[in-house]
């Protein structure tokens, strides 16, 4: 792997270098959102992982532990749309796979671990678990070798986006779901213990995809919606923030990612310095930004379902121009979860006309030109 890479992001998307540049791309755009300079309109970043594949007609299994088909499908699907960055996302058993964790492949599915053979169903185990290396667990390295090649193909032009499971949802997949729950309750010592394994894995994965060439690292953490605020704030925030300042020490953004409804738990998210944080479609939008604040950029929140793949180009631009309205600029467009199978190739490329047209007559001088 490339440790000399992350560095080099690093130079490359230092204020003086961004600014001077005569062509906004992708990477640019999201950097320059982020970082608070002029842009020339929205970016797009629509999460594409079964879509990709199918895109390229390739079995989902091999899109997941394939790298070269993942860097393939990627490729042809920001390039056929017009997006602006590209991801290594696909499933969320990378990690526990390589724990050793017994993980369900199957063809045209992402792998899903098998929660009544959970690796941790007996809780004294996790006393002799030992963190994988990245480098060398066979499905981490695979999400490595991914980065590396979608940097080396497009990433100075579009923004290359890793991807780890946040601490609530990596303790899921270890535990099983249904064990965890019951653990808040019930032995608060040893979901500690859990969460800080949770979270010293995804430290060292993110990391490595960073200095692979993934300046944005994605945190998927669905099972944090299904706590209340109380064990949210007392069990997975403190252990989100060490993750998210760990991966800002590394010099990488942070992007936070928790299906399902966030209401209860979004000033707490605000909390943690996420440069994004996505919303889902079960989150009013205003609602979010008043929780998060005026500075916090938001993504979302379309549904997936009723508006991206059930829906027209139409509605789904009037739906992203409500978004714009209640986020302001701070926002990037984006549905509130995965781009489902099947939607019709132009409900996808709506989003992304869309955010084309921002950059037309926008007064308030955040877009160039304005």
């Amino acid at each position: 792997m490339n440790q000399n890479r992350g560095a080099l992001r690093r130079i490359r998307g230092s204020p003086d270098v961004m600014q001077s540049s005569q062509e906004m791309n992708g990477r640019n755009r999201i950097l320059g959102l982020i970082d608070g300079r002029p842009i020339d309109r929205l970016p797009c970043l629509p999460i594409t992982m079964m879509f990709a594949s199918d895109l390229v007609a390739a079995r989902y299994l091999d899109y997941a532990t394939d790298y070269r088909v993942q860097v393939a499908a990627q490729l042809r699907v920001a390039e056929e749309f017009g997006l602006d960055h590209v991801s290594v996302i696909s499933d969320p058993c990378c990690e526990a796979a390589d724990c050793g964790a017994e993980i369900m492949f199957s063809d045209d599915s992402p792998p899903a671990v098998k929660e009544e053979h959970a690796l941790l169903a007996d809780k004294a185990r996790l006393a002799s678990l030992r963190l994988p290396d990245p480098r060398v667990g066979r499905r981490m390295s695979n999400r490595l070798r991914a980065v590396e090649g979608l940097a080396a193909a497009t990433g100075s032009d579009r923004l290359v986006e890793g991807w780890v499971e946040g601490p609530c949802a990596e303790a899921a997949d270890l535990r099983g779901i249904n064990r965890l729950m019951l653990d808040f309750y019930d032995d608060s010592t040893f979901v500690r213990e859990l969460v800080d394994f949770a979270v010293e894995l995804a430290i060292a994965f993110g990391r490595a995809q960073f200095d692979a060439g993934a300046e944005i690292i994605g945190i998927g953490d669905a099972a944090a919606s299904l706590v209340g605020p109380q064990i949210y704030g007392e069990f997975i925030l403190p252990a989100e923030q060490r993750l998210v300042d760990a991966l800002h020490e590394a010099g990488a953004r942070v992007r936070l990612h928790i299906c399902g409804n966030t209401r209860a738990i979004l000033p707490a998210i605000a909390k943690l310095g996420c440069e994004v944080v996505d919303i889902d479609s079960p989150v009013p939008v205003a609602e979010a930004r008043a929780a998060v604040g005026a500075d916090q950029v938001l993504c979302g929140n379309l549904d997936p379902v009723r508006e991206i793949l059930n829906g027209r180009p139409a509605g789904i631009r009037e739906a992203l121009a409500a978004c714009r309205r209640e986020a302001g600029d701070r926002y990037v467009v984006g549905a509130g979860c995965e781009i489902p199978r099947g939607t019709p190739p132009e409900n996808l490329q709506a989003l992304v006309d869309y955010a084309r047209s921002t950059g037309l007559g926008a007064g308030d001088g955040l877009f160039e030109g304005a």
